[in-house]
């Protein structure tokens, strides 16, 4: 019961608070008019080029093999969290793990591609991402969608959480 009553006291407290982001935004959109830039949208705009390039980094470390290269987009913390089709996976070491397991050598880990990216800035240090990914093997191409939450740390933008599914 008592967790029942925490599951719906959390959806309603992120309610509130993605609804207080988006009138707060949409209120200062509002007041600055329509001819007078914000810094809201700078922000978006240097944090969207920004994730891009992690994004584009991680995709060259992919082709070229490089899990651990591939994984500096993450945040390294037993507090980072990966969700698929194998379950859930806590920590940077044990999505580390998990990859290598995954794709044991470059013929397994083939050609990643993003595609489709919608970057939406949900405060000034945080993002979420939407995506199409699609690796292209020998053995046969898979892809699917993803769903990332990045975080501005002092080193950079970074993944915090990441669900990634398999289209069929």
């Amino acid at each position: 019961m008592a967790s029942a009553f925490n599951r719906v006291a959390s959806i309603v407290g992120m309610t509130v608070m993605f609804g207080g982001l988006w009138y707060a935004r949409h209120t200062a959109a509002a007041i600055a008019g329509p001819h007078q830039p914000l810094s809201v949208q700078q922000t978006t705009e240097t944090s969207s080029v920004a994730i891009q390039s992690v994004l584009s980094s991680q995709q060259a470390a992919w082709n070229r093999g490089d899990i651990p290269a591939f994984l500096t987009g993450y945040w390294n913390s037993p507090d980072l969290t990966f969700a698929g089709s194998d379950g859930i996976v806590r920590g940077y070491d044990g999505l580390l793990a998990r990859y290598k397991k995954s794709y044991p050598n470059q013929q397994a880990m083939g050609q990643l591609a993003f595609s489709d990216l919608e970057i939406t800035q949900l405060a000034p240090d945080t993002a979420l991402v939407l995506g199409h990914w699609q690796i292209k093997r020998e053995t046969g191409n898979i892809g699917g969608v993803f769903t990332l939450v990045f975080r501005r740390f002092p080193i950079g933008w970074r993944i915090v959480h990441d669900h990634t599914s398999i289209q069929k």
